[in-house]
């Protein structure tokens, strides 16, 4: 597995969401991760933040994203309905060691940010050559068999 999805205290951050937003609306950062050939891509919905408000950091195989949305209204503004969730929001996730997190790339379009994390180069599969056989019974490994083991020394 390339992005691990533990997290201890997702259960307790949801269950402190629901107590306190109740069912007031999605979560702010909704994220949707997927292999495409040897990267991992990592969208998380950002919508109303300013691509200037969001920070992304790498810190051994822990990427944590941080941003902040402001209310669009005013002050003297009226105030009818307030749905949009509003504030600093972070989120983490876990890369396995398989994943190159040096050359994460991000990018921000239309409210989404696409993270890349390359497969690292070792973990990439890769052909073994198999040799040709040994000219002398000299250059050749010996392949102890049970045979072999069994059979009593000429003396």
């Amino acid at each position: 597995m390339t992005l691990m999805r533990f997290d201890p205290f997702r259960d307790l951050e949801r269950l402190t969401e629901q107590a306190v937003a109740g069912t007031r609306g999605p979560r702010a950062m909704p994220m949707e991760a997927f292999r495409r050939g040897d990267r991992f891509v990592v969208a998380l919905d950002l919508p109303g933040v300013d691509p200037g408000d969001v920070d992304v950091t790498v810190e051994r195989n822990v990427v944590t994203v941080r941003t902040r949305r402001a209310p669009l209204r005013q002050e003297g503004d009226e105030l009818l309905v307030d749905e949009r969730p509003q504030g600093e929001f972070s989120r983490q996730f876990f890369l396995g060691d398989n994943l190159d997190s040096t050359r994460l790339s991000a990018e921000f379009d239309r409210g989404v940010l696409m993270l890349g994390i390359p497969v690292a180069e070792a973990s990439k599969p890769r052909k073994v050559e198999i040799g040709g056989g040994a000219t002398t019974t000299e250059e050749k490994p010996r392949i102890a068999t049970k045979a072999a083991r069994e059979e009593p020394a000429n003396v």
